[in-house]
């Protein structure tokens, strides 16, 4: 009857110690993906006018912003008026100007939205990134009365830091300087997905 009871007894921490570590092995939180651009443009008044340029000059153009959480892109949004079979889309490191990664992105349709899940690029809270895309077309964003936006704009998790372009030669990634406040070209996004 001892042996049973020593057996009942080593059974029972047995199962506590399993029931225990399984409940450390449990994952975390998983936070929901967001998309900023939607945000970005009511707030900033982008959303009120929108014009098709096609076919104009190659230009690098985009957005700078900082995560207000650690995180990663899990995928890229693109819709442009045109079809592009490789349209070049960049993720910057705004400090140093560098490349973190270039991806491309096939555009079969114009004026339909196109998702590229990608291999997840890990973002760092309150580190300044650029995110661009290399086209000859757009949609020129503004608002009604031409006004200016007031940035930084918060759009959940990322804060919209501003807007800037260059001149660029197709396919070819260069760091965007010229700065704009009274329009927004686009349209491109990412899904961003906090980690901690």
């Amino acid at each position: 009857m001892k042996t049973l009871k020593n057996l009942f007894f080593l059974l029972t921490i047995s199962i506590f110690a399993v029931s225990c570590s399984s409940d450390d092995d449990k994952p975390g939180v998983t936070f929901s993906e967001e998309n900023p651009v939607d945000l970005y443009l009511a707030a900033s008044g982008f959303n009120q006018k929108s014009v098709e340029v096609k076919n104009s000059a190659f230009y690098e153009y985009g957005f700078s912003f900082k995560p207000k959480v650690t995180g990663k892109i899990n995928a890229l949004i693109v819709k442009i008026p045109d079809v592009n079979t490789n349209l070049k889309i960049t993720i910057w490191d705004a400090a140093t100007k560098t490349v973190i990664k270039t991806e491309s992105v096939p555009i079969p349709t114009a004026n339909v939205t196109v998702e590229k899940v990608i291999t997840a690029i890990t973002l760092t809270k309150d580190k300044e990134y650029f995110f661009t895309i290399n086209s000859n077309d757009w949609y020129n964003r503004t608002k009604t009365d031409g006004t200016a936006a007031v940035y930084p704009i918060v759009a959940g998790n990322i804060t919209i830091t501003g807007y800037a372009y260059i001149q660029a030669e197709d396919g070819v990634p260069v760091f965007p300087t010229n700065a704009r406040d009274t329009y927004y070209a686009g349209d491109m996004t990412f899904k961003f997905q906090q980690t901690e």
